[in-house]
């Protein structure tokens, strides 16, 4: 969370709708100049003055039900500081839609029903212990 003079401060900037967005949303208020946008429509900002180290970037995901999956390779990898460049000012990332890359993003299956298994071919080296009981004899009596 933050001081009480950072969040009135940055009530002061980005006004109520935003304030209250980012408390419902990102649970912190953050002021920030906008970097870019990517092609799903999540917003990218950072401040570089006020923030603690490793917090001065962040997203702002377009839809309230956001998954992590739909930040493209580029702007992650600028999130998590292994690029100094965001992708609109770098050439290499500024690539674009490659060919096989998906068109809208693609739903994470994991812990799913959904969720990618790969089928094996090859004989498994263990097999389950299937037990197996001998029918009781009834023509025995039993010790009472």
């Amino acid at each position: 969370m933050s001081t009480i003079t950072r969040t009135l401060r940055n009530l002061w900037r980005v006004g109520f709708k935003e304030y209250g967005h980012q408390l419902q949303y990102i649970g912190d208020t953050k002021a920030g100049v906008l970097i870019g946008t990517d092609r799903f429509g999540n917003k990218y900002y950072e401040n570089l003055q006020e923030e603690l180290p490793l917090r001065t970037r962040w997203v702002d995901y377009k839809d309230k039900h956001y998954e992590a999956s739909s930040v493209e390779p580029g702007w992650h990898a600028w999130i998590s500081y292994l690029v100094d460049k965001p992708p609109v000012e770098d050439k290499i990332l500024e690539i674009g839609l490659r060919p096989w890359e998906p068109k809208e993003p693609r739903v994470n299956y994991s812990m799913t029903r959904g969720a990618y298994r790969p089928y094996s071919t090859t004989k498994s080296k263990y097999s389950a212990w299937l037990p197996v009981a001998k029918p009781r004899d009834s023509s025995t009596p039993s010790a009472n």
